[in-house]
């Protein structure tokens, strides 16, 4: 089901749409994004979690494979089965879209394989906010067509719908709408009617919950996730990220070049190493080889400091769903993926401080060992190899 971090990619793709589609109504972006939480909340939310393209998603939202059974229950509504669409004009073409449709979304949503294993089973519902196939005998080139996955489409021809089930429960002259009112012009979409006198508990009943109490909850919902203007984006095939989240990736990437340049640096530490001669010039030349090891090391920790900052700040990015009404830069849609250049920088900065000490040792070696063949042997040294006396006697 639809949670905060669902709703708020729902609006970072499609908020500039819906508020062209809502002008003039008493109708809300919240109002329409409950509406697609309710109407397919199952279908949207894991295809998004799947890393499908928002395109590929609007084709997938299909739904509904419900028939009329044999003892009378079940659908009532055009077409009531496979039999009662193929023989309506053009039924045939539109079973097939409706049957490819089912087979399509069944393979990321499991709750759809059992229907799609039976050959008779299609969808009834088309669209993200689910246009009923009952439609199909007045405007069958919407569905033919498929213009249903177009969501410019799609929202205008729900606005439109909305607009008819306003008027129908005689709400047409009110310029605003109250929550629970909002719930009921919904109520009427699903039912084509609404009784004041019964609240939410109207609409279909799936066990727990009725279809208004349902709208009403993700209502709320939605209602609770604050999009910016400046947040939404028209490029609805791109992941929408908050701006602080693209801040923090760039503050990684320069952090893993700088991890780069000390690792090269770290190469070269070794490269001198190796020439090291002796003596005196063996002290000179590690210090100048310590030198700038010293540095590249100071430099790399710096870096290691930098990196760890921006993986605490791009963890704080991603707030729970209660508070996700705050600001929307505290929103991060994949924190841990955003973290994910900064960890690799941390590695990267490790192995070069790694590198810097295996670098240093060899020049300390081969000083040390310079050392000791010019100086000659110490006093110590000297000591030890000399023949042991014994102190003179006192007695005469």
């Amino acid at each position: 089901m639809p949670n905060a971090q669902d709703v708020f990619w729902f609006k970072s793709q499609f908020q500039p749409a819906i508020e062209k589609a809502i002008a003039g109504t008493p109708f809300s972006v919240d109002m329409i994004a409950a509406f697609a939480c309710q109407e397919t909340g199952e279908i949207w939310p894991a295809l998004r979690r799947q890393g499908l393209p928002t395109s590929r998603i609007l084709e997938l939202c299909v739904g509904d494979t419900i028939d009329a059974s044999a003892t009378g229950g079940g659908r009532r509504a055009f077409p009531r089965n496979r039999g009662e669409l193929v023989q309506a004009g053009q039924g045939d073409r539109m079973f097939e879209i409706a049957r490819q449709g089912l087979v399509d979304m069944a393979a990321y949503i499991p709750a759809y394989r059992g229907a799609a294993t039976r050959a008779d089973k299609f969808c009834h519902g088309f669209g993200i906010f689910q246009l009923d196939l009952q439609f199909f005998k007045t405007d069958p080139d919407y569905f033919l067509s498929r213009r249903y996955a177009d969501f410019d489409t799609a929202v205008a021809r729900c606005v439109g719908e909305l607009k008819s089930a306003l008027k129908r429960i005689g709400w047409q002259a009110k310029t605003t709408l109250s929550d629970p009112e909002m719930a009921g012009v919904a109520i009427a979409y699903n039912t084509g009617r609404y009784d004041p006198a019964k609240g939410l508990k109207q609409g279909y009943f799936d066990g727990t919950r009725y279809y208004g109490e349902n709208y009403h909850a993700y209502l709320q919902l939605a209602k609770g996730v604050r999009l910016p203007a400046a947040e939404a984006t028209p490029s609805r095939d791109a992941r929408a990220l908050p701006e602080v989240a693209k801040i923090a990736r760039k503050a990684a990437r320069k952090a893993a070049e700088r991890a780069k340049k000390s690792a090269e640096a770290a190469k070269q530490t070794a490269r001198t190493a190796k020439t090291v001669g002796s003596g005196k010039k063996a002290g000179k030349a590690e210090k100048k080889a310590v030198q700038p090891a010293k540095h590249v090391v100071k430099r790399t920790k710096k870096a290691v400091t930098r990196a760890k900052k921006v993986v605490t700040r791009t963890k704080q990015v991603a707030t729970p769903a209660k508070k996700v009404a705050m600001p929307a830069k505290k929103v991060a849609m994949p924190a841990k993926k955003v973290a994910m250049p900064a960890k690799k920088a941390i590695n990267a900065a490790k192995k070069a401080a790694s590198a810097r000490k295996r670098a240093v040792a060899p020049a300390r070696k081969a000083a040390s060992k310079s050392a000791k063949k010019t100086r000659g042997p110490t006093v110590t040294a000297i000591a030890k190899r000399a023949p042991a006396t014994k102190p003179a006697s006192r007695r005469a």
